[in-house]
């Protein structure tokens, strides 16, 4: 087993800009920004790409868009991987919302899967639309022999995060501290047993430990959206 699976934030949208909680698609688009930040990801990435699949969201679209321009190599859109949805916090960028948010978010991270967003998704909810696309792209790629490429998935900072934890046992701790920027990544790798090892988490290279300072302050986070 070769290959992994390359967990890709999207570039900058006109909604992280704002600090919104976008997360129903189709959502906002790149930013010039955004499209440069995809760009350099598909330039830098050192490894050979075997498939470029993407969500349903617009920013994901126009990223998937641009790396697959760079690699010719024409990306598929796949259903079931879009953002963790925020029901009544949608399109809301004020504190109250954002605190909300993250209260939720935090507690899926602490094993309280079953808790909802207020209109929205619960933790398990999202898992169970997300981790089978996952799973079925190991089943049919990643465990075959013959496999030699990364796949490379792009999807959204939340959802990511949230999956990637629960596939590779990454300390939940670790996972609220530390955010993923736009265009940056978390890689999985396959092992044996169905099992997967997280050999990367945007700038960070295992072990994955909580600051032992505690929580950092909002504005010491790596991405100020709170969707990263």
């Amino acid at each position: 087993m070769s290959g992994r699976l390359v967990l890709l934030r999207h570039g900058q949208s006109h909604s992280n800009v704002e600090r919104c909680l976008d997360t129903r698609p189709p959502g906002a688009s790149l930013t010039p920004a955004g499209i440069a930040q995809a760009r350099d990801f598909a330039r830098g990435f050192e490894r050979h790409p075997g498939m470029l699949v993407h969500s349903v969201a617009l920013r994901a679209v126009e990223t998937a868009a641009v790396i697959g321009e760079v690699w010719g190599l024409p990306p598929r859109e796949v259903a079931g991987i879009h953002e963790a949805q925020v029901g009544d916090l949608e399109m809301r960028n004020d504190d109250e919302a954002v605190d909300a948010f993250h209260r939720v978010y935090e507690r899926w991270h602490q094993g309280e899967l079953d808790v909802g967003l207020p209109g929205g998704e619960t933790g398990a909810q999202v898992l169970g639309r997300y981790l089978p696309v996952l799973g079925d792209l190991r089943m049919r790629y990643l465990d075959d022999d013959d496999w030699t490429g990364d796949i490379v998935v792009v999807s959204h900072g939340a959802a990511i995060r949230l999956a990637a934890a629960t596939l590779a046992g990454v300390d939940g701790s670790f996972v609220v501290e530390h955010h993923i920027g736009n265009a940056e990544s978390v890689v999985l790798a396959p092992i044996t047993d169905g099992r997967w090892s997280c050999v990367q988490w945007g700038q960070h290279s295992p072990p994955f430990m909580p600051d032992p300072r505690g929580m950092p302050r909002p504005e010491e986070l790596e991405s100020a959206d709170p969707m990263g």
